[in-house]
């Protein structure tokens, strides 16, 4: 499978290195519940966002549940990587590059081998229209920074079902 998109810049949001560490560490060293080994075998994320520190905040958050977790940086990354790793749900900030978020999921969707995708748009910002902007590009849900960790992951589980 092949998909092409390209444009758009983004911006970034600003979450502590260590608040990233720590979680990453936990999730690499804190126990796992049934319900979370259950999980891990059977979803797989894709976790897209431009700034660092907040990719790998919500993958360590969803790796702590038990998922399976790969990262991209930009919406360009995220398509060359869903033939490969081929994600039940991706987490996709709005906002990123190369496409940005919006024409991401536009392109996930007119491809016939991505379009069964979950898609969880996070925005930094909503402007007026955009809560609903995301049911128009084919997006599942979406999330606003900042978000509670645990209602994104409650958003993933419900998604992967």
């Amino acid at each position: 499978m092949t998909v092409l998109c390209q444009r758009h810049s983004g911006e970034g949001t600003a979450i502590t290195n260590a608040a990233a560490q720590s979680a990453t560490q936990r999730a690499h060293t804190a126990p796992q519940s049934i319900a979370a080994r259950e999980t891990r075998a059977a979803v797989h994320v894709l976790v897209v966002d431009d700034d660092e520190v907040i990719r790998r905040l919500i993958a360590a958050n969803l790796a702590l549940e038990g998922f399976e977790v790969a990262t991209a940086v930009d919406g360009q990354d995220c398509l060359a990587k869903v033939a490969t790793i081929t994600p039940d749900v991706i987490t996709l900030d709005v906002t990123g590059q190369h496409p940005d978020g919006w024409e991401t999921v536009l392109c996930l969707r007119k491809c016939p081998d991505t379009s069964h995708i979950k898609v969880v748009l996070i925005m930094a910002r909503v402007p007026e229209g955009d809560w609903i902007r995301h049911r128009h590009v084919g997006a599942d849900a979406y999330l606003t920074k900042p978000f509670d960790p645990g209602e994104m992951i409650r958003v993933v589980r419900e998604l992967a079902r």
